[in-house]
């Protein structure tokens, strides 16, 4: 039995403006020619499909034809379930229709926990593997708010319901097992952030819940999982270091901060009850570098790259005592005649100097959602010992916006 564990594809985000269909294209192609070569049975895609609720057509194309693709290809089953990104119901849409392609898809918690218990089979009909489908958990699924309560009692209602709403559909998968009398792998998936859990700069990884709340630990998850297999986080690592309770990490970079980082696939291989796992490198569609140093180190990173033909995508970031007020231009001009692109360029000796005081060279791109709100209680002279609970309330405000759904009925 040969499973491939990937995530976090983001189809349709784009880089400081670029869209990057080209990139999601040659890496689904890629990811089907992997199945076969592989000779994958099942693929699990743990979460964040697409980068936004609603997700443009292009987008929308890629997803359908490559599952198509799977479904024409000798890999038996495919699981998809939803990441915070992803609309729920824009997901379960087509689910029955998918399902007579072998493809499974969990969008949203389940009333019915039977339903993130998946029996698959070969094609004899024997049954081969259970698999755990338990989407990303939004708040509303597993906390009831209280008036009064604290951030401790949020906190520890989140992780109770994130371990409680695991048991039951763990123990659901081992009744199963149980009656069939046979010992086949129990997988579980999961969209979640863990504690410990390693992001770079720019990823784009946002907190689930409130204030950072419910980082959980390998500890929630029940001892009859086989192999976990979990999204969100895009650095590929295994939790609590052990080998079957991996992320698999986005396949694509999301930012420059992850430029360097190798990307990977994780490919499970049981064999009666010993498992065995491999990362399948995914090669570079397009290269990101990013840049830093004085002129004189930008300058002649830039010639050295040029001297190879590089196609890649660019972010400066010059860090140097002397002030250039004309750096763009100058940048502009090194890379004219070349195949590179500058997509951004943060000038922080200007930055310095001028964000003690106005921040005026401060762009939406260095600020976060937090950033711009505790500027404004700045600006508008709030005493520090209101902020923490207005910082609180303004998070929760936030999530409940992400977790909306607007595809919902």
């Amino acid at each position: 039995m040969r499973i491939l564990h990937t995530s976090d594809w983001h189809l349709g985000r784009t880089l400081y403006g670029r869209k990057r269909y080209k990139e999601f294209e040659e890496f689904l192609i890629w990811l089907v020619e992997t199945i076969q070569q592989e000779r994958v049975d099942t693929l699990l895609v743990a979460g964040d499909i697409f980068d936004t609720s609603a997700p443009s057509n292009r987008a929308q194309e890629l997803y359908y034809r490559f599952l198509c693709r799977v479904a024409a290809s000798a890999c038996r089953h495919v699981v998809v379930i939803a990441g915070n990104h992803d609309s729920p119901s824009f997901l379960n849409a087509p689910k029955e229709l998918l399902r007579a392609l072998n493809v499974h898809v969990i969008g949203a918690a389940t009333e019915n926990r039977e339903d993130e218990v998946l029996l698959l089979n070969k094609q004899d009909g024997t049954p081969e593997l259970i698999v755990c489908a338990v989407p990303y958990l939004r708040d509303r699924d597993i906390r009831v708010a209280e008036v009064g309560e604290s951030i401790e009692d949020k906190e520890r209602k989140l992780i109770n319901g994130i371990r409680n709403h695991y048991a039951e559909v763990c123990e659901l998968a081992e009744q199963k097992r149980k009656k069939l009398g046979v010992q086949i792998p129990i997988v579980a998936m999961g969209h979640l952030f863990t504690a410990g859990g390693k992001t770079v700069d720019g990823d784009g990884v946002r907190e689930l819940y409130v204030g950072s709340l419910a980082h959980v630990t390998a500890a929630i998850f029940p001892n009859c999982i086989d192999y976990l297999a979990l999204g969100h986080l895009h650095v590929p690592q295994k939790l609590n270091n052990s080998e079957v309770m991996r992320y698999s990490g986005s396949p694509l970079p999301m930012g420059f901060g992850e430029a360097r980082q190798e990307k990977s696939v994780c490919l499970v291989e049981f064999a009666n009850t010993d498992v065995s796992i491999s990362l399948l490198s995914v090669p570079v569609f397009q290269r990101l570098e990013r840049i830093h140093g004085s002129w004189e180190e930008i300058s002649a990173r830039i010639l050295e790259l040029s001297a190879t033909q590089s196609q890649a995508w660019l972010e400066v970031v010059y860090e140097d005592e002397e002030v250039i007020g004309d750096l763009r231009e100058r940048l502009e001009s090194a890379v004219s005649g070349t195949l590179m692109e500058i997509l951004r360029v943060k000038n922080n000796r200007i930055i310095d100097r001028v964000l003690s005081q106005i921040h005026n060279d401060e762009t939406l791109d260095d600020l976060n959602i937090n950033d711009v709100f505790e500027r404004c209680l700045s600006s508008h002279n709030v005493p520090e010992e209101q902020r923490s609970e207005l910082l609180h309330a303004h998070q929760e405000i936030v999530t409940s916006i992400f977790e909306q759904d607007p595809l919902a009925e």
